[in-house]
């Protein structure tokens, strides 16, 4: 359907919704790279001045990925909860934004009558300050080990990625990240290679180490999701079953995983039974532009294909999802400001979805970004509410070669903002006096520290 206005003297004209979306959107050099961008900042403002007035429903008349060509467009329409739609389903694009920034608006309720595109189209008409206070006040709690997204907490995913694997390298980053308070929400390595063989065996050190210490935390080794069901199958110690999703099939299709072989995962991993406060056992990463990478974003906007990841996310009950925001690289956020945004969207758009998102606070080496801009969205998510971050020691990622937050900023963030770790592993941390009363990094000389460092040398 054409839609046309004239602002400022000039007459603009969207050829269907999806370009109308696109060109909606805030600069991102993705956008740019797909030829679906707005052409002037004057037709990105009378875009959104049109986008405002579109009735919510309309996204579940017009589709911007065709329902018969696309199994993730099939899970969203089929999937949409319309009693729980109905509070806001006479609203515009426009009128829902200023619903949910009415305090008295509690948006948890409407997560299952939102479609991903319902919530990208909202979120393009928002100031910063908007995605963070609304974010804010849409927690999602989920629970495995450690029970996670609960106001007022910051979790974090300890990373302990190693160029060779070496599990003397691995292990030293697992102890230098638990020393500083981190590792609540995940310890999850990223292999060097996706070998069934090396994946068992840096599951079983996560898990012995988890278990001679008592350590209220989740494991994952974020192989690919046909290694983690092969592994399962020779019963290796799976906590989480992990995998990279985008928001169309084809995409997916790139990553080697269709619905069907995440719903076998998903049940695989829940048949183990191995949490012990909550039974969700997935994890997924996403990321703008991943969709346009493989060439499978059907002309339409990278933000919005990233929300619709998170509706694949949502189908499998996370435990934890993240967007890996700065890490594909600058021919999609081209710096810092760009980061940042995408970081505060995908945020705001998975809470509102009912997703458990975390961040991971990055940028590659030839970005236009540095440790500056990762201080300034690491502290934007914390106040918004994120339920986790990634670190890695040094901040630097030895392995997959980009820079992530530290350890030490984990800490900052926790401080500054008067947050803590999730609530069984804030126990666990107080009990081997790794903490203060007051919830920060004590001295490393307590019995309790001897003892862990020396046991795990």
């Amino acid at each position: 359907m054409i839609r046309r206005i004239t602002t400022g003297g000039h007459g603009h004209e969207f050829a269907d919704l999806a370009t109308l979306l696109a060109a909606a959107t805030p600069a991102r050099s993705g956008d740019v790279l797909a030829g679906v961008a707005a052409r002037s900042e004057q037709e990105r403002v009378a875009a959104q001045r049109l986008l405002a007035d579109l009735p919510l429903a309309t996204f579940l008349e017009e589709l911007v990925v065709p329902y018969e060509d696309d199994e993730v467009t099939r899970l969203i329409v089929d999937s949409h909860d319309a009693r729980a739609f109905a509070p806001v389903a006479s609203m515009t694009v426009g009128e829902f934004r200023d619903h949910l920034l009415d305090p008295a608006t509690d948006p948890t309720t409407l997560a299952a009558g939102l479609t991903p595109e319902m919530v990208a189209a909202t979120s393009k008409l928002m100031r910063l300050q908007d995605l963070i206070a609304v974010a804010r006040r849409t927690p999602v709690v989920t629970a495995f080990r450690t029970t996670l997204g609960r106001p007022g907490t910051l979790a974090t995913r300890l990373q302990p990625n190693h160029p060779t694997d070496d599990p003397v390298g691995v292990t030293a980053s697992i102890v230098d990240g638990l020393l500083l308070g981190c590792g609540d929400a995940v310890i999850g390595i990223n292999p060097a290679t996706d070998s069934p063989n090396r994946t068992v065996d840096l599951l079983r050190l996560i898990d012995d180490v988890r278990q001679r210490y008592d350590i209220p935390t989740q494991s994952c080794v974020l192989a690919h999701v046909t290694t983690s069901i092969e592994v399962m199958e020779r019963g290796a110690p799976v906590d989480l079953v992990f995998q990279s999703v985008a928001g169309t099939q084809a995409a997916n299709t790139g990553f080697g995983v269709t619905l069907d072989l995440l719903r076998e995962a998903h049940e695989a991993a829940l048949s183990l039974g191995r949490g012990t406060v909550g039974t969700q056992c997935t994890y997924f990463e996403t990321g703008q532009g991943s969709a346009l990478s493989s060439d499978a974003h059907h002309g339409v906007d990278q933000q919005t294909l990233e929300v619709r990841a998170y509706a694949v996310a949502r189908a499998f009950d996370p435990l934890i999802v993240n967007t890996v925001v700065g890490f594909i690289g600058p021919e999609y956020l081209y710096d810092g400001k760009q980061i940042a945004r995408a970081g505060l969207e995908d945020h705001f758009c998975g809470k509102l979805l009912g997703v458990p998102m975390g961040v991971d606070v990055c940028y590659t080496n030839h970005a236009e970004a540095d440790a500056d801009d990762t201080d300034a969205l690491l502290t934007l998510l914390g106040v918004a509410g994120c339920t986790f971050v990634i670190c890695v020691p040094g901040g630097d990622d030895v392995m997959l070669h980009y820079q992530s937050l530290s350890y030490h900023d984990a800490l900052y963030a926790r401080q500054v903002l008067g947050l803590s770790p999730a609530p069984e592993f804030a126990a666990w941390l107080e009990r081997m006096e790794l903490l203060t009363p007051d919830g920060r990094v004590r001295e490393l000389d307590s019995p309790a520290v001897r003892a862990l460092t020396a046991g795990l040398a």
